[in-house]
């Protein structure tokens, strides 16, 4: 671990965050090691390197998104998975029912 990174730390700001997480892409550590190191939980860790990469990807494009764009798309994104599993749910329980009267027939 490079010097930037205390194994004492007790509040994890954006830039301790930033750091950790740039030395993991830069193969300095692993998430494990950070992980043991730092006494985090792998997804945790793995949390912080996901929101880094959404936001490069965000900040390298032609016409970058800002914060409320990204936080609607997100939105409508989740929205839709909802749907889908709510709709997958109720398809299941009316197959549940049909199966449950042909069984009692």
């Amino acid at each position: 671990m490079s010097v930037t990174m205390d194994e004492s730390i007790k509040r994890w700001t954006a830039k301790r965050k930033m750091a950790l997480v740039v030395e993991i892409m830069q193969g300095k550590t692993t998430v494990a090691e950070a992980s043991r190191s730092f006494d985090l939980s792998p997804s945790e860790i793995e949390g912080w390197i996901d929101d880094a990469k959404k936001c490069m990807e965000n900040a390298l494009r032609a016409n970058p998104l800002d914060i409320r764009e990204q936080y609607e798309k997100q939105l409508k994104d989740l929205q839709e998975a909802y749907g889908e599993a709510m709709l997958e749910l109720r398809a299941r329980k009316k197959f549940q029912a049909l199966m449950e009267r042909e069984d009692g027939n």
